[in-house]
């Protein structure tokens, strides 16, 4: 294919994956967008359509692997945590013996009473243990005793 022809193909790959970022703001396609963006800049100078493909791919998967945890961590920033999101890193106390081998345990975390095992198998923790809450698995907490 001539310069022009990949020019205008990277040029339709570039504004398609814009305007689907655009209508979804999913951050799910901008990243291939960079790509395609890159790749457009490589057909202009002559490079072989090889070398377009590898750099966009190449860009694509860099733009994605390290600057999405940012730019979600970004946008997610003013999502209001669930009731139950916001139990981890909360102390919690045991008000029934936590047994993962038995499936027993409870604790009062915030005046709620839950459902709660140890994040280790071979830790019981005893009544009255003050705990942290680590994680959420179902209904249950998954907690460790406070050091």
């Amino acid at each position: 294919m001539d310069l022009m022809n990949m020019t205008m193909i990277w040029l339709v790959v570039l504004v398609l994956l814009v305007v689907i970022e655009l209508l979804t703001m999913g951050l799910t396609t901008v990243w291939f967008a960079g790509g395609a963006l890159v790749a457009t800049l490589a057909s202009l100078v002559g490079a072989p359509l090889a070398i377009q493909i590898i750099l966009f791919l190449a860009i694509s998967g860099l733009l994605l692997f390290f600057t999405r945890p940012i730019a979600v961590k970004y946008f997610n920033k003013d999502r209001v945590r669930t009731n139950a999101e916001s139990l981890v890193g909360r102390q919690a106390i045991v008000i029934s013996e936590i047994d993962n081998l038995q499936g027993i345990g409870q604790v009062n975390v915030g005046g709620m009473e839950w459902s709660a095992r140890t994040r280790d198998e071979n830790i019981t923790l005893p009544v009255g243990a003050v705990v942290i809450v680590l994680a959420i698995d179902g209904v249950k907490l998954i907690v460790e005793e406070k050091r």
